[in-house]
């Protein structure tokens, strides 16, 4: 399959449909479960999605070590290529990771303001043109509104889009058709949520806020336990 059929035929056209048209620039869009359940390959997923579109990502990492997040993306990456049978699969990979870069920051040493001057220099001084930025390992329990205020203000003036991964923190209650607890205080700022629920067979994907939508349509989605990936919905 050739690069432009598989961006067509991603179900991440789906998702985006879902979602009328995507996250949109200056906006916040989330992924929210318990450790372990996907949502690092999620966000993986969408960063590939936009890398092959020959969009420019910011990898914005707050583990402590970032060499699993460069694993995941070869893993997607050759999960991609597999199933759909890429062609000329090493030249799409090596034309993508140049636009892709990874940054890793501590929270607890870091004010939001760091954050984002660093991400503004890397667009400006750096010369990386980027579109999107995602972000794991974020604890937004350690977070305040006006940091995620002034994130959002950046976003606006800069042009760009952000995913997060949200943990919700063990020991505490999760029901995926509820906004996690842990996003109590930044919800009015998060534009587009989804949770994910491991049913066993799969995770499915549920879409809890969708802009100013007060309805939001259910994507029909899957993370699909073999590949990782983000899938139709088997009927």
């Amino acid at each position: 399959m050739v690069k432009a059929e598989l961006i067509q035929r991603s179900p991440l056209r789906i998702l985006e449909k879902s979602i009328h048209g995507g996250l949109g620039k200056g906006n916040i869009g989330a992924i929210a479960a318990p450790k372990g359940v996907g949502k690092t390959a999620v966000l993986v997923h969408l960063a590939t999605d936009k890398l092959l579109q020959g969009q420019h990502v910011i990898h914005i990492s707050f583990s402590e070590k970032t060499d699993h997040i460069m694993a995941w993306y070869e893993d997607i990456f050759g999960e991609i290529s597999r199933l759909r049978d890429l062609e000329n699969a090493m030249d799409v990979h090596n034309e993508v990771v140049k636009n892709r870069v990874i940054m890793n920051f501590v929270q607890k040493d870091v004010e939001m303001d760091t954050v984002i001057s660093r991400v503004r220099s890397m667009i400006q001084d750096g010369d990386f043109a980027a579109d999107t930025l995602v972000v794991d390992g974020y604890n937004f329990d350690h977070s305040t509104s006006e940091e995620i205020a002034k994130l959002k203000k950046f976003l606006g003036e800069d042009n760009l889009s952000v995913w997060f991964s949200v943990t919700v923190p063990p020991g505490v209650d999760y029901d995926p058709t509820a906004v996690p607890a842990v996003l109590g205080e930044h919800i009015d700022t998060v534009d587009v949520l989804f949770t994910l629920d491991n049913s066993g067979d799969h995770v499915c994907l549920s879409l809890l806020k969708d802009h100013d939508h007060k309805h939001p349509e259910d994507p029909k989605l899957m993370l699909d336990s073999r590949s990782l990936l983000i899938a139709k919905e088997e009927k």
